[in-house]
């Protein structure tokens, strides 16, 4: 008899509330809050099981902690924004109750991802005997648990990491992102930083590019190399690594509207006076493209996410490589929603299960991988992201 608090209704938070609906034995009761209660009420309306509804700011402890008061779950899942984090957990603090995220906290007014201001929450949940676990996405998530399961299964010790991350699908407009377009622009656009001998190397966003092709001909991709939170936690639980690399997809047209809308000034997120008012030119921006949530109907194609792995095993180099392939379609028939939402929601989903189960336990903070990844792994065979693990010849990403 466990009961979650979901905070959260776009796009992953949809996919999260089906997923969850959908094991009534372990989400025996849910809650969906978000800002806009009429978000929650149309999530809630598409299920076939009842669940509540509540509105709240998660920007606000006071609003959060008489909410949890109120509700009394066992576990906060938040997939609200991530500038909305540490207000969560010090809400989950003041009421004693276990808190997930599936991305790390991101200063409002500064475009900086990293784990820093969450793992300083460690000795604050140790002392309260409560879990918070951080990073049940995909990526990170899924990504990251894939790298423990590699290095648990098939290495003595790992040296490289590749995380790639393509999305081939097509929802046919001329420029939208496929999560939040704050939260995706201000990533992309970011310095990018890869691990390397022993440190973090800075270079200009977006100026690494590859070509990559996936298996079971999803196809043939431009990659570029960008910076991604999880490899922050991935180089210190994995200190054997020598290099560390995330990878993402963009098509031409993608990258041409965002150089455009950069250079008009579209993408900054200080705020400028229009009119006697003060906006932010990326919310602003925000309001105009298409809802992530709305593209289900009309993306089609697959997504290809996984880890490529080099490192040593009985005195011998190996690659390997663990992926997941995802049909835009399916995951629209399942729960109304496109693969991107969808291969972050389930992970959650996931993630809250094994903590209410027991199955993972502990006190203080966790970066994902620093758990078992045995029952993650089942999971998302179980729950509609299976993986494949293959062996390499050979690995090189050349331009």
């Amino acid at each position: 008899m466990s009961k979650v608090l979901i905070i959260g209704a776009g796009g992953v938070g949809a996919v999260v509330v089906h997923k969850c609906a959908s094991l009534p034995e372990t989400f025996t009761e849910i809650t969906l809050a978000s800002r806009t209660l009429s978000k929650c009420d149309a999530i809630a309306a598409q299920l076939d099981r009842p669940i509540k509804t509540a509105q709240v700011d998660a920007d606000k402890v006071d609003d959060l902690v008489a909410l949890i008061n109120s509700e009394k779950p066992d576990l906060v899942l938040n997939v609200a924004l991530p500038y909305q984090d540490l207000t969560i957990m010090d809400a989950c603090l003041a009421t004693g109750v276990n808190y997930l995220d599936t991305a790390n906290y991101e200063p409002l007014d500064t475009a900086k991802f990293e784990y820093s201001w969450q793992w300083a929450y460690q000795d604050r949940f140790k002392e309260a005997g409560l879990m918070a676990l951080l990073g049940s996405g995909f990526d990170p998530g899924a990504t990251n648990v894939f790298t423990a399961y590699i290095a648990k299964h098939y290495f003595d010790e790992i040296h490289e990491l590749d995380i790639i991350d393509v999305n081939g699908g097509d929802h046919g407009y001329p420029f939208a992102t496929n999560f939040n377009p704050e939260i995706n622009i201000r990533e992309v656009t970011a310095e990018c930083r890869h691990y390397e001998n022993g440190e973090f190397v800075t270079t200009p966003a977006m100026s690494r590019k590859a070509r990559f092709t996936c298996p079971e001909e999803v196809g043939t991709y431009n990659i570029y190399r960008m910076y991604h939170e999880e490899l922050e936690s991935l180089v210190i639980n994995f200190p054997s690594l020598k290099r560390a690399q995330f990878w993402m997809s963009f098509g031409d047209s993608y990258l041409k509207h965002l150089e455009v809308l950069g250079n008009v000034g579209m993408t900054g997120i200080e705020p400028v006076e229009f009119q006697g008012t003060q906006i932010v030119p990326i919310q602003f921006l925000k309001a105009l493209l298409p809802d992530p949530s709305t593209l289900g109907p009309r993306t089609k194609g697959k997504t290809c996410i996984g880890c490529v792995v080099k490192g040593m095993k009985d005195g011998k180099e190996k690659i390997v490589y663990c992926y997941n392939i995802k049909d835009h379609q399916d995951c629209y028939k399942e729960v109304q929603s496109q693969a991107i939402s969808y291969t972050t929601g389930v992970p959650a989903m996931i993630g809250a299960k094994l903590m209410l189960e027991g199955t993972w336990a502990g006190e203080g903070v966790f970066n994902i991988e620093q758990l078992d990844p045995d029952p993650f792994m089942q999971g998302l065979n179980e729950y509609g992201l299976p993986w494949k693990v293959i062996e390499l010849d050979s690995f090189e990403l050349s331009d």
